[in-house]
């Protein structure tokens, strides 16, 4: 069962291997970045007609941060729905990343239910939308 592809972005790999495991239960595939650098390289690099239905983020990133990616996200890909996935909860940061189109907000350590549930609720949101 194909759900969708997701993009996961982290600088902790055994965070990466726990979201992109769980997201592959949940039926989805997955692409990682390490940093925000690389992040913005994979964007640049997709074919055209290339389709992401989620994108989930670290905030905390080398490189490049995530407030700076997620700017670069809104213009490049503007319709695909960003989830926060952050070890640091900031209530001023969390609101900041709402203006800038953020569609939920997950803490570190979080329950693999959470995070599919959060998935499927920004792609099903998006395709109302889209």
């Amino acid at each position: 069962m194909f759900n969708g592809r997701v993009f996961v972005i982290d600088d902790n790999e055994h965070v990466r291997n726990a979201v992109g495991f769980v997201l592959k239960q949940g039926g989805y595939e997955v692409i990682e970045a390490a940093d925000g650098g690389e992040a913005i390289a994979v964007i640049k690099s997709f074919p055209a007609g290339y389709s992401i239905q989620a994108i989930i983020s670290d905030i905390h990133l080398p490189k490049v941060n995530g407030h700076d990616l997620i700017a670069f996200i809104r213009e490049r890909l503007p319709t695909v729905p960003v989830i926060v996935l952050t070890g640091y909860p900031d209530v001023r940061g969390a609101s900041a990343l709402f203006k800038q189109g953020v569609v939920d907000y997950l803490i570190k350590p979080g329950r693999a239910d959470t995070l599919l549930g959060a998935v499927r609720r920004a792609i099903g949101e998006q395709a109302l939308i889209g």
